[in-house]
């Protein structure tokens, strides 16, 4: 097997090119038995075991977006074959009723996967000292009544679907995430996905670009020693400060011994195109454009695609 690594490559599909057994290069550096230390996932009090394995079929939903496929007939077909279901560790391929039942098992506790496999990531040292936040679209199908109409100021333009804010850090690694009704979440959101993402371990850094651009995120940042940097706005106010960064205003309310240098804002600010790679990495994991009808379904997707990012990078970095 090369020894090759995914940072040598542009893409997930070019990492599984230099691996002789795709799925076993996958998972062959993760466990996933945590699996089974979900209720839901135990069997029901009645005496009725489950007839899914909860860490073979995750194996198998991770191989199945990396190979684009999604859904519960096609996430069935494509573990019939041999070898696939050998290397996720099955001794005969799942049913369609065990697939499908565990995508709604797991639905429940998809989130608390992801941050499972975010204290691996940590635990490995995959994270570095500049956390990133930022918005992205998540592409709904036409049929999705839960959908909703959505703008991109990005790309300024309306799309159907939902969004989801993500905070990365290191090589495009996603540590804290939130599904949300569109790409422009309230502030609630941002704090809510920030605080998750300290939560984990704190940064120097945290950088966002103008939408972050409020005194609560900032504070909140600065209180808990980290330094927040994203552009001023200056259309939120009628006396607009001579600062290019929120944070050389706020930094004297919490600290009159700091001083931070522009060079060094501006330096790390271009950090941030990091948490824009991020979002591609993800979305080519499966989270662009959802595969299945509703909310649920569409956040349990989402989550998986987070998923499968950060076992990537787990594995490449393991590699």
């Amino acid at each position: 097997m090369s020894s090759a690594t995914l940072q040598d490559h542009p893409s997930v599909d070019s990492f599984f090119n230099v691996a002789e057994t795709e799925t076993l290069a996958l998972v062959e550096h993760l466990s996933f038995e945590f699996l089974e230390e979900f209720d839901v996932f135990a069997p029901a009090e009645t005496g009725r075991t489950r007839d899914h394995e909860p860490p073979e079929l995750m194996r198998g939903f991770l191989h199945c977006y990396y190979k684009d496929i999604y859904g519960i007939r096609p996430v069935e077909r494509e573990l019939r074959n041999t070898v696939v279901w050998l290397s996720c560790g099955f001794d005969r391929p799942p049913s369609r009723d065990a697939v499908d039942r565990f995508l709604t098992d797991l639905e429940h506790v998809v989130d608390e996967v992801f941050d499972r496999l975010v204290e691996q990531a940590t635990a490995g040292g995959l994270l570095d000292v500049t956390y990133c936040i930022d918005s992205t679209d998540v592409r709904a199908m036409p049929a999705d009544q839960d959908a909703s109409k959505c703008y991109d100021p990005t790309d300024d333009e309306y799309y159907h679907g939902y969004g989801c804010t993500i905070v990365s850090t290191g090589q495009k690694i996603p540590i804290a995430a939130e599904f949300t009704e569109s790409k422009q979440a309230p502030e609630e959101t941002a704090m809510r996905v920030t605080r998750d993402a300290l939560a984990i371990a704190k940064p120097i850094w945290m950088v966002g670009d103008s939408a972050y651009d409020t005194l609560d995120w900032h504070d909140h940042l600065l209180t808990a020693g980290v330094v927040p940097i994203a552009p001023y706005n200056a259309r939120n106010t009628d006396d607009p400060k001579d600062i290019e960064n929120r944070v050389e205003d706020r930094i004297e309310q919490h600290s009159e011994d700091i001083q931070l240098k522009q060079s060094t804002l501006d330096e790390t600010y271009n950090r941030r195109t990091g948490v824009e790679r991020t979002n591609e990495s993800v979305k080519d994991c499966g989270l662009g454009r959802t595969h299945a009808r509703g909310r649920v379904h569409a956040r349990a997707q989402v989550f998986l695609a987070l998923c499968l990012r950060l076992v990537v990078a787990i594995t490449n970095y393991e590699r």
